[in-house]
């Protein structure tokens, strides 16, 4: 199956070349001159391969590579052939591979192609096994009425199985969670949950995979594929950011909802489908359908019922603590020997904080680097010297009691905040620190820093 990609070099040229190669190949291509364009183009479509010139700018080409990686990007370098020490050295940040220049064509596409399969291999094992299966039924939510109110609802919706559901809220408000709920508590549970982001693909990836293609349906089309809404069976499709649906697939899905039945990309026959639908977005869809960008009738389709969920800084203190045990939980799995629960007052210091961002990745991630400190300092706890900086010194509280700080501490925490600033970027945050990016890396490893 032919996917897409991105190539992050500073030659125009040479974009434009190997650009051309694989478009020929079927590919959607993706071209980038800097750092700083190409990871924003990554994170905004997540293409399936990213073709990384190696070393690229050789100041920053280490800290693309690191952040890339860490947004789950499959990273192919291509390298001169006396460069092939440093290219390992790229492997060993987490590059799947790298190519020698020159390069040949029929060697590119089939490296590529083998990354991307790799990468879809990925994203269909995600999808099929889901990190975030509830532990609990709806209680792990809190005990606040506007939560209570959130679960009674979940409740009623498991009961009516075949309503479509529109789930909203801000980026990570735990939109799976609520709909792996809906479906572990209906009469659907002993059937298959699949979660499919919109986003990111090119309609006739997302085309196949919801609906499946006929031999013939499309270049890569070598034999019949059944898609999610055929394999799914009786089970839950949840559609995350239902708003990427491309304008070509909306008829699809609306005659999904309409009649019950599909057909294959290239298919004459109509199949059954049984499938509950569940979508989810972080944005109001009202303007798309006022711009000609969603049909207003399938937005009707989809809200049928709509959920909001609410943010992590409008849940109460009783339910942010909730939220932190059960994280933490998650997190002990992989953990055991590490901390199960948190020091009185590093509860209380997670429990007041605004939580500006509002869901629960800004939480896990916090966390994660508590939990992490605490197992490395020993500690049976997390404890409040585990926490990030800006929890440490009360930032973003309503209280403003003195909190003593070394100056050790407060660079620390500036360079963080400076780090998070720049997305990670060292040589950006070092010129605005004021020093040389060789300091501070060596002040990353002294304050063991992890942005």
């Amino acid at each position: 199956m032919v996917g897409s990609v991105l190539l992050v070099d500073t030659d125009v040229d040479v974009l434009r070349s190997v650009g051309a190669v694989f478009e020929q190949a079927g590919y959607e291509v993706l071209r980038e001159l800097s750092a700083e364009a190409a990871l924003e183009t990554y994170e905004r479509l997540a293409p399936d391969v990213v073709l990384l010139d190696w070393p690229f700018e050789a100041s920053e080409g280490h800290d693309l590579l690191e952040l890339m990686v860490k947004r789950g990007a499959t990273v192919l370098l291509t390298t001169e052939s006396d460069d092939a020490g440093d290219a390992v050295r790229g492997m060993q940040q987490g590059a799947v591979g790298f190519l020698a220049k020159p390069l040949s064509t029929d060697q590119l596409v089939a490296v590529t192609s083998r990354a991307a399969d790799h990468a879809r291999l990925r994203r269909f094992v995600r999808a099929l096994v889901d990190d975030l299966r509830p532990r609990g039924g709806v209680e792990v939510f809190g005990v606040s009425s506007a939560m209570k109110k959130l679960a009674h609802e979940i409740g009623v919706l498991a009961k009516s199985d075949k309503t479509t559901v529109l789930l909203t809220g801000e980026r990570g408000a735990e939109a799976r969670l609520v709909a792996r709920l809906i479906h572990d508590l209906s009469p659907r549970a002993a059937a298959p949950f699949v979660a499919i982001c919109c986003a990111g693909r090119t309609a006739t990836e997302l085309d196949s995979q919801l609906f499946g293609h006929e031999k013939g349906a499309h270049p890569d089309a070598t034999r019949r594929h059944r898609g999610w809404f055929e394999v799914v069976g009786s089970g839950t499709i949840l559609l995350e950011g239902i708003e990427a649906l491309m304008p070509v697939l909306q008829p699809k899905l609306l005659r999904v909802l309409e009649t019950k039945t599909f057909r294959r990309m290239g298919g004459t026959r109509d199949i059954a489908a049984d499938v509950r639908l569940i979508a989810s977005t972080t944005r109001d869809i009202g303007p798309e359908v006022d711009a000609g960008n969603f049909r207003k009738d399938l937005y009707y389709r989809l809200s049928v019922m709509e959920l909001p969920i609410p943010p992590i800084r409008k849940r109460s203190a009783d339910d942010r603590a909730r939220l932190f045990d059960r994280l933490l939980s998650v997190m002990s799995e992989r953990f055991p020997d590490g901390p199960t629960g948190f020091s009185p007052e590093a509860l209380e210091r997670l429990q007041e904080y605004e939580w500006k961002g509002g869901n629960a990745l800004e939480v896990e991630n916090v966390l994660e680097r508590a939990l992490m400190l605490a197992i490395e300092r020993g500690h049976e706890t997390i404890e409040v010297g585990d926490l990030a900086g800006e929890l440490r010194a009360r930032s973003g509280f309503g209280d403003r009691r003195h909190t003593p700080m070394t100056l050790d501490e407060l660079e620390k925490i500036q360079i963080e905040r400076t780090l998070r600033t720049h997305s990670g970027n060292r040589t950006r945050s070092a010129r605005e620190l004021g020093i040389s990016r060789a300091t501070l890396i060596n002040k990353i490893k002294r304050y063991n820093i992890n942005v």
